[in-house]
């Protein structure tokens, strides 16, 4: 994955390390500040744990799990 391509956080393989690029347009502002809450801000540098039956990444040592309805609209970008 180059720098520049952007892929889905929903779509992200398991152990993959990337840093969060986008948040979409479709999630929803309380969705976006509660993932603010939880330390997910552009660019963090996240890895992915696991993806069913949620969404988990590891963000500053700490897991947080994501639907995937809003893991979708995370777009990330590789963390190298």
């Amino acid at each position: 994955m180059s720098q520049q391509e952007r892929i889905r956080l929903l779509g992200t393989p398991i152990g993959r390390e990337v840093r969060l690029a986008e948040f979409g347009d479709d999630i929803d502002p309380l969705q976006r500040e509660q993932l603010h809450a939880y330390g997910l801000s552009v660019p963090h540098k996240l890895k992915v744990l696991q993806q069913h039956p949620l969404t988990v990444v590891l963000c500053d040592h700490v897991e947080i799990a994501i639907e995937h309805a809003v893991a979708q609209h995370l777009w990330v970008e590789s963390a190298a």
